[in-house]
């Protein structure tokens, strides 16, 4: 059982001990020390967004979050089933103080969290999620007293709110994607993407075939939209004369295409396509975290731009991206940036913006994929122990190629070394015990063998 406090907010399995895991207690008092926070940044207990994703446990968790941010004298506005995006945006909509969205993203089923929103519809900066964490092991809460207890409001329209943002984006072409006439197969993996998503895909006039679209929260298989967990959508696609395979996380806000003849187009290459897309219509600039495809560096330069890598976390992404004036950004993991729609990962964006592409284009999905550089990356891990002393770990690893003169060590966040022709980065997850060991090169083989190097480096150590 698991309880991960980090820079991607509140996030444990089901059941068991308090303090290990995500439990009735540690939801309200992590809930009460954002609703402590919020209250101190604003002055006043005013109102806050709450959306959640398909999981079996997102009621529960969602009564106590309700009941909570109630008791210490907020109104709540829930949203019901919502994807993260949705719920980013209608934080802003809502003019609201804050949101939480109930959602562990791409992790198994038995998983939850607490995403947490500041008043733009972001998510914390890394100093504010430190002083909610601060105001939480405190635990000096002050609730409300009964004639100022807060309010529950449902509000189902934000899904529609949410298309229609999209839609009305200046690069969102969506005559094209009309006359086109798009056959789609799409895995929803039994989330709140099967409600939205076959709404967006009637207003685009998009034929559709939904995969696991009952949002039930038991999910057909791993939610994390990689190829090994995605055979199921594959072979669909290789017999049912579609034009495009389309696969989302539990909360859409990763994305991932398939080819019309049943291969990855390569979840790196959600944003490197999208990227090409913007950058042809818009002249700017670029960021993606630090284990994302070179492919974004090479499709910046062509356009003039200007590449710049970011720590991973969406937040720190989204704050490089201020910083450089990108124009679109992202993460490797299928995750589209757009910020003429929001700071934030969203996958309606992507599909929207990848749709407008292709019509524009008039070429295939695999003939798109062919026009960009060609790099393999390898994505490894490494499972940690509760003795595991990962500092320790990243620092040796530094130190062993800090003398490499072919080399170019960057430690901003873990460890990653840069090679002329490829590199591998080590990091501990923000969302999961384990380190990450990202590499990329020409060919899959060459990848995998530099990730499996520094994986028996990392294992020599213990």
């Amino acid at each position: 059982m698991t309880l991960i406090k980090s820079i991607s907010g509140i996030r444990g399995t089901i059941g068991g001990h308090t303090g290990d895991t995500l439990n009735p207690l540690d939801i309200v008092k992590f809930t009460t020390a954002y609703a402590t926070f919020i209250s101190k940044r604003s002055g006043t207990s005013g109102k806050i967004v709450v959306g959640r994703d398909g999981r079996i446990s997102g009621l529960m968790v969602r009564n106590v979050v309700v009941g909570t941010l109630m008791g210490m004298g907020y109104d709540v506005l829930d949203i019901g089933y919502a994807t993260t995006p949705t719920t980013e945006l209608a934080v802003r909509m809502a003019e609201a103080d804050g949101g939480i969205i109930i959602t562990a993203s791409h992790n198994p089923r038995q998983w939850n969290a607490l995403k947490l929103l500041n008043s733009e519809g972001e998510f914390l900066t890394a100093a504010d999620g430190a002083e909610v964490l601060r105001i939480a092991e405190a635990e000096d809460f002050d609730y409300a007293e009964v004639d100022r207890l807060g309010s529950c409001t449902l509000d189902d329209t934000f899904n529609r709110r949410h298309i229609d943002a999209v839609l009305a984006l200046k690069l969102v072409d969506v005559d094209a994607i009309r006359k086109r006439h798009f056959r789609v197969c799409v895995d929803t993996i039994n989330s709140v993407g099967g409600i939205i998503l076959p709404e967006l895909f009637q207003t685009l006039g998009v034929d559709y075939e939904i995969l696991n679209g009952e949002c039930t929260g038991d999910f057909a298989h791993n939610p994390e939209p990689l190829e090994k967990n995605l055979h199921g959508i594959m072979d669909r696609m290789k017999n049912g004369n579609f034009d495009l395979g389309i696969v989302v996380d539990p909360d859409v806000d990763r994305l991932a295409f398939i080819s019309e003849d049943g291969t990855m187009f390569g979840e790196e290459y959600t944003l490197v396509s999208v990227a090409d897309y913007v950058l042809s219509h818009t002249v700017g600039n670029t960021v993606s975290n630090l284990s994302s495809t070179r492919a974004l560096r090479d499709v910046t330069e062509k356009h003039g731009g200007q590449y710049t890598a970011a720590a991973v976390g969406e937040v720190n992404v989204t704050t490089k991206m201020k910083e450089v004036g990108a124009v679109i950004g992202g993460e490797g993991n299928g995750g589209v940036i757009y910020p003429e729609s929001h700071y934030g990962r969203d996958a309606l964006v992507g599909i929207a913006l990848f749709l407008s592409s292709l019509a524009q284009k008039g070429c295939t999905v695999s003939e798109l994929r062919r026009t960009f550089p060609d790099y393999q990356i390898a994505k490894n891990r490494i499972d940690l122990t509760p003795e595991t002393d990962v500092d320790a770990i990243l620092v040796r690893v530094k130190e062993l190629f800090a003398k490499d003169n072919s080399a170019t060590v960057n430690d901003i966040d873990g460890v990653k070394i840069d090679f002329p022709d490829r590199w591998v980065h080590l990091r501990k997850s923000n969302t999961e015990p384990i380190i990450r060991v990202y590499s990329e090169a020409k060919t899959i083989e060459q990848a995998d063998d530099l990730g499996k190097q520094l994986m028996q480096v990392v294992y020599d150590m213990q």
